[in-house]
């Protein structure tokens, strides 16, 4: 019996692993071609397959009807399209400024103050200098006095209110600063005229220059008499200077700090303060933040600020006390900020513009195939609801009245 099993089970073998004729007996031409039929049909099998995949189906165009809605709706769509594709290239082609903040770790540097100031007191009667807060005081040998008078001529004049103009709009209109920024305007004001007079008849001082000092808080003031070192600070010869010649009106042009770039217009440009009372004293309080900027035409570092000012008439005999004179005490932020305009990226734009073209399209797509349903809708009750009821009566009553009445001869 085991002998027999084993006898069957190695001709079922036999039967199914035999090769086909031919291809052991030399019948290599059979092969070779069935090879190309068996890749022909790996590729129809493999479009078929891609071809159940496809979200793209065709409808033929004898089963498209073309109607006069679906046109106009066409039409808007495509109109709308191109107004908003209009409208985003504008959208991609503008920028924005992006603000971040940090911690100014910069410490060891030097602050530079830029001053162009006028006062109407003569350059003989008045000293300017900075004492910090570590009671250190800067020598003023980058401000030069120079002689002039303190009416301005009629450029002058328009570019001084222009620039009030702009300082009024920047407090209300707060983005106007981007516009600044990436305009990066950088506009001179008239050159201070030519006098005839002698300086000596000149009654106005214009102190300009700049200075370097520690960047801790500290006073920038303009007072009566030149300073003079002290060991606890500075001093300044007023006591040489008589009373009746005080006048501590003054206007300033420009006032900032750090390196001077274009786009920037400091809070203080422009303001002129017209003093009433010989003895009058004039404080700003400055907070100055260190910035990054960072433009298409613009990359440097510099600082902004902001102020508060305060102005009395000094009255030992009312309680007034004080020192006559124009003050600015100055603090510095610990934290920086970084201005960088950015630009909107090609790709965001084309993936707008694709959200814009698809979502129009299906848009309109649901909108007129929703107004053709209830079109259809409306004028099914209009023909079948509503009206057949009435129109179908009268003709019911007249064929019942036609029909005749069977009698009882009939069957006869």
């Amino acid at each position: 019996m085991t002998t027999q099993r084993h006898t069957v089970i190695f001709l079922f073998c036999f039967s199914v692993f035999q090769p086909a004729p031919g291809l052991y007996e030399g019948d290599t031409r059979s092969y070779i071609v069935a090879a190309p039929k068996m890749r022909r049909l790996t590729k129809k099998k493999a479009l078929t397959l891609v071809k159940e995949l496809d979200a793209f189906p065709k409808v033929p165009e004898s089963y498209v009807e073309s109607t006069a809605s679906g046109g106009t709706v066409s039409l808007i769509a495509f109109t709308l399209m191109a107004v908003l594709a209009f409208l985003e290239f504008f959208v991609y082609r503008d920028t924005w400024m992006k603000y971040e903040y940090e911690v100014d770790k910069d410490f060891s540097s030097k602050l530079r103050i830029n001053v162009d100031i006028t006062v109407a007191m003569r350059c003989q009667y008045i000293g300017a200098d900075v004492l910090d807060l570590a009671e250190t005081m800067v020598a003023s040998d980058g401000l030069k006095y120079e002689p002039v008078n303190f009416d301005l001529s009629p450029q002058q004049r328009l570019w001084h209110m222009t620039l009030l103009h702009i300082q009024e709009r920047l407090k209300v209109e707060h983005s106007l600063q981007d516009v600044i920024f990436k305009a990066a305007i950088k506009a001179v004001p008239p050159a201070q005229p030519e006098s005839e007079e002698s300086p000596t008849s000149l009654s106005a001082c214009r102190i300009h220059g700049h200075l370097y000092v520690n960047k801790v808080a500290g006073n920038f003031h303009v007072t009566v008499g030149k300073s003079i070192p002290h060991p606890r600070g500075h001093a300044h010869l007023a006591a040489l200077v008589s009373h009746d010649t005080y006048n501590f009106s003054h206007r300033i042009d420009h006032l900032s700090f750090g390196e001077a770039i274009p786009g920037i217009i400091s809070p203080l440009d422009g303001t002129e303060k017209i003093s009433v009372d010989p003895n009058h004293m004039f404080q700003y309080f400055i907070t100055i933040v260190p910035t990054k900027l960072k433009t298409y035409k613009v990359s440097a570092e510099t600082h902004q600020y902001s102020v508060t000012e305060q102005d009395r008439a000094i009255n030992h005999a009312a309680g007034s006390h004080g020192v006559s004179g124009i003050f600015m005490k100055y603090d510095i932020s610990s934290l920086m900020v970084k201005v960088t305009e950015q630009h909107m990226p090609l790709w965001q734009f084309l993936i707008r513009l694709c959200g814009i073209i698809g979502g129009i399209f299906s848009t309109t797509g649901m909108v007129h195939s929703m107004v053709g349903f209830l079109v259809d809708v409306i004028c099914c009750r209009f023909q079948m609801g509503i009206y057949r009821h009435l129109k179908e009566a009268p003709l019911n009553e007249q064929a019942n009245s036609e029909t005749p009445v069977p009698t009882e001869n009939y069957t006869q």
